[in-house]
Order: structure tokens, then C-alpha cells, then sequence
């Protein structure tokens, strides 16, 4: 088989078992290659999408182009077909739009949704993206990154709404918040008027590989509300886990 094609499939391998971006220093290490030969390698896989530059760090991730992939041929193991019995019982026991997320470098990306029944309602759309620290499923995933990928992403918020968290000390807190409680709030963070609330969903590792979450008008989540919505979630995030051979996330930084 052909040297760099084998090489290629080595780096994309390594950054998708990583638990955090990686420098084309390490990347090099890693396997033993040199850094010119990585760095073209690189930017190949960047141009096919298959690897994502985080521009402020310079490291590089897996890019969602991998999961899009292995979803058209995973049978057993589908996200959406494991979700899809939790998504339903969700929706009828909440009346709230359901969301199924990823992350895709710092984006949401909704893999797939079940709409509220409800006249007024939030919308959103199946391979739609957001900045994953503006909406809960993002956050809710964010918050299992490294503290030092969180610091430097603290470092470059930019405000959606009134209500985005954008000052760093407040967002490493809510990031805490959501690790100790199991689950994330959007309180109009996106969108002014949507709020939402979601939790994470693993994988047998305890990896956080996605998140299942409620989406409505703000005035449907009120105080009261949440408490309930909250325990829904994240009983609906451990079954989906459950199904998948996922375990508990991985302990929180404090």
C-alpha cells in the first residue's frame, strides 16, 4: 500500500483517539515522522476536510468529516438509531424540541432533531451549526475538554446575545458548573428569546462523544421547569450512553 497514504491514515487515527488538539510537533513525535513531511500531510488532510485547523491554537482535530463517514456504514453502533427511542420518549414527556449534537472543532452540529409539537417552537435544522459555548448541547460537551483547552478558547468569545458569557473567569465557572451537575443551561445565550438545556452522552471510554438536549421559548423553561427538564436529560443522555456501552464522563476538573 502506498507509504504516505498509510501515513496519512496514522495521523488521522492519532488525533481521533486524542482527548485534545495536537501540535504538528507532537503529531511528529508521535509517529516518528518528520515535521515537513506531517505538515504536508496535514495540510492534504485540512484541504479534504478531514482534519480541522484550530486557528487559535495551531493544533489540529479530527474533523466531523470522520463521524459523517462512519455513520453511512455503522449499522450497530448509529448514533441516531440508539437516540432515536430516547429522542421520542424525550419529546413526549416534555413537549420540547429534542436535539442530538456533536461537536465539530469549536461548532454544534445537529445530527438530528424531533420537533416540538408546540405552535411556537425553536427551530433549527439537521446539519446546522452554532458556536458550541453559545447553545447547551455545545456546552454541555465543551465542558469535558482539557482546562487548557478551555482557557484558551475563554480567551476569544465573542457575544451572540446579551446573555452569551463572554468574560473568561465566568465561563471556566459555568464549564465547572456543568461537570459537578451532570448538565448545561442555555439561558437566551444564542438566540435571546431560545433557551435550552442539555447533557452529555459517552461512549464505553467515558468520553464525551455527544449530547441530547431540550430546546424551547425562554418563557417555557422557567426555574420550576428546569429542575424537571434537567433530570429528564440527563436520565435520556445515560440511556442513549447506556445503549452505546458508555459509562459515567470521565472525572470533572476543579
Amino acid at each position: 500500500m502506498n507509504n504516505t497514504l498509510l501515513k496519512g491514515f496514522d495521523i488521522i487515527e492519532l488525533l481521533a483517539h486524542s482527548d485534545r488538539p495536537l501540535a504538528l510537533t507532537e503529531i511528529a513525535n508521535a509517529l516518528d515522522l518528520a515535521k515537513s513531511n506531517v505538515h504536508r500531510l496535514l495540510q492534504a488532510l485540512t484541504e479534504r476536510n478531514y482534519v480541522f485547523r484550530v486557528e487559535s491554537s495551531g493544533r489540529y482535530v479530527a474533523s466531523i468529516k470522520l463521524w459523517e463517514l462512519g455513520s453511512a456504514v455503522l449499522a450497530k453502533l448509529d448514533l441516531k438509531l440508539h437516540a432515536q427511542e430516547v429522542m421520542d420518549d424525550l419529546l413526549a414527556k416534555t413537549g420540547e424540541t429534542v436535539h442530538l449534537s456533536v461537536l465539530d472543532g469549536d461548532e454544534v452540529v445537529y445530527v438530528h432533531k424531533l420537533d416540538s409539537p408546540n405552535p411556537v417552537r425553536a427551530y433549527t435544522q439537521i446539519g446546522g451549526r452554532a458556536q458550541a459555548y453559545c447553545v447547551a448541547t455545545g456546552k454541555a460537551m465543551l465542558a469535558y475538554r482539557s482546562l487548557a483547552a478551555l482557557e484558551l478558547m475563554a480567551q476569544s468569545l465573542q457575544p451572540r446575545t446579551d446573555a452569551t458569557i463572554t468574560d473568561p473567569r465566568k465561563f471556566l465557572l459555568e464549564m465547572d458548573r456543568i461537570r459537578v451537575q451532570g448538565f448545561a443551561v442555555n439561558r437566551g445565550e444564542w438566540n435571546a428569546n431560545v433557551a435550552g438545556i442539555a447533557a452529555p452522552i459517552t461512549d464505553a471510554s467515558g468520553t464525551v462523544i455527544a449530547a441530547i438536549g431540550l430546546s424551547g421559548p425562554k418563557e417555557r423553561f422557567k426555574p420550576t421547569q428546569l429542575k424537571l427538564f434537567a433530570l429528564l436529560t440527563i436520565e435520556a443522555a445515560q440511556q442513549v450512553s447506556i445503549r452505546l456501552g458508555g459509562r459515567r464522563p470521565a472525572p470533572a476538573w476543579r
